[in-house]
């Protein structure tokens, strides 16, 4: 199960790539450092390559699609190989295409409501977004106390240094963020920092869920 993989790696990295061409060696550099996964940002005209680089290359890397807006996005994610999708909002059209079209979706809540909507379509996993904007780990567990079979995954704000407090509560399946592969460090092809980071990251997963 896909949710399996995602709380045995721990963190989700989100991928913002400009140029395709790093597709490779950056999926190199996760795969062999401890976190063989990645969320491919819909946000640049590389991202749909991207997801074909790595799924093609990386078989057995867990590769998604995230910052899906709309189904045509969607669509397009999927037929690159994507093997889930992230919005940063619940809009219940996009999530219930990804159900009709068997893929896993985890959309963004921040509230109560939005978390009961979520619930109505059938979900049991959302992206809680923005993080530590929205109150972090705090209002995390204050809403897990009300929807105790929701399990969360935050992003926005999460970083090194906060990672292990959200991964040491039970209703985190993982986090993602954006600091183990900058995108800076991508185009600039600083690859033995984004290595460093990758496996910081890792071992931090592997300490607190041994």
């Amino acid at each position: 199960m896909i949710f399996e993989q995602f709380s045995r790696i721990g963190v989700v990295p989100v991928i913002i790539l400009d140029d395709s061409k790093d597709a490779a060696p950056l999926a190199e550099i996760l795969c062999g450092n401890g976190i063989p996964c990645a969320e491919i940002a819909f946000r640049t005209p590389a991202a749909e390559e991207t997801i074909r680089i790595m799924t093609r290359e990386f078989p057995d890397m867990l590769v998604g699609a995230g910052t899906i807006l709309t189904t045509e996005q969607a669509d397009q994610a999927m037929n690159a190989g994507a093997k889930f999708i992230v919005s940063p909002g619940l809009n219940p059209k996009v999530v219930q295409y990804c159900i009709d079209s068997f893929i896993p979706v985890i959309p963004g809540v921040q509230t109560a409501s939005e978390i009961e909507q979520a619930i109505e379509l059938g979900l049991k996993v959302v992206r809680f977004f923005p993080a530590e904007q929205a109150g972090g780990l705090a209002t995390i567990k204050a809403l897990a106390s009300e929807y105790i079979d929701i399990r969360f995954m935050p992003k926005g704000g999460i970083s090194a240094k906060n990672l292990k407090d959200y991964l040491a509560y039970d209703k985190v399946i993982a986090c993602g963020g954006t600091w183990a592969a900058k995108r800076k460090l991508t185009a600039s092809g600083e690859w033995e920092r984004i290595k460093s980071l990758v496996k910081e990251a890792a071992s931090i997963v592997r300490n607190i869920r041994k």
